[in-house]
């Protein structure tokens, strides 16, 4: 199984929270619709000691299936919408588990 985990930070000037829970619901829409995707999970509850806004938290059958997954027109299409215009940062952790 691989693990795709992605943290952002998010960019000021609109509602965080209101944002969070949009990235968070459509994320976790892929669940089931995602082929070699076992799971999607978005974290947004954190501490104050956190420098991350937002954590998504993937498993995937292999390594194919995650390359095969940042093609993925449902997930482009929401990556598109949801993410990519809200954040500044980005950081991606990859692993076999």
């Amino acid at each position: 199984m691989i693990r795709h985990i992605v943290l952002w930070q998010l960019k000021d000037g609109f509602d965080k929270e209101e944002r969070l829970g949009r990235i968070k619901a459509s994320l976790e829409s892929m669940n089931g619709k995602i082929p070699g995707m076992i799971k999607a999970e978005v974290r947004i509850e954190k501490l104050k000691t956190s420098n991350v806004d937002a954590m998504f938290d993937s498993t995937f059958e292999t390594e194919q299936a995650l390359k095969d997954f940042g093609a993925d027109p449902l997930h482009n299409e929401i990556a598109d919408r949801e993410i990519r215009p809200y954040y500044g940062q980005r950081m991606c952790i990859d692993f076999e588990e």
